[in-house]
């Protein structure tokens, strides 16, 4: 798959709950069944895959790091958080990217034709509180 936001997309898919199960009154169905359990362990994980992974530009040039991944209300995935500049957090430089522009070239997360100036140049990324 070379399109990272199908890649993040059907990763998503695969952490939605496998079934919903109706809840009895008095009683809360907490976690998984233990035959679900193999299902949940084998599936994709954001946190070991994509956060903290490298971004290169398409001359193979380190440009920043995914720190987050945001979910939009309809549950797609629509950007991908990147850490640009800085050292150590300071001088941070947090942009957000659409999650179609990244590409899964060679296992690596490209962002064609971006550099490092181009990310710091764009607006910062700050969170809502």
């Amino acid at each position: 798959m070379k399109v990272f936001g199908a890649f993040l997309i059907a990763g998503l898919a695969a952490l939605s709950p496998i079934g919903v199960r109706a809840q009895v009154a008095g009683s809360t169905v907490i976690g998984v069944a233990a035959a679900e359990l193999r299902e949940v362990a084998t599936g994709w994980s954001a946190k070991h895959q994509v956060l903290g992974a490298a971004v290169f530009n398409d001359k193979n040039e380190r440009i920043g790091i995914v720190d987050d991944i945001i979910i939009a209300p309809d549950k797609s995935v629509s950007y991908a958080i990147i850490g640009a500049g800085g050292f150590l957090g300071v001088a941070r430089h947090d942009v957000a990217v659409a999650v179609g522009q990244l590409k899964l070239v060679g296992g690596k997360l490209v962002l064609p034709g971006a550099t490092k100036d181009a990310l710091k140049a764009t607006p910062k990324f700050e969170y809502a509180h």
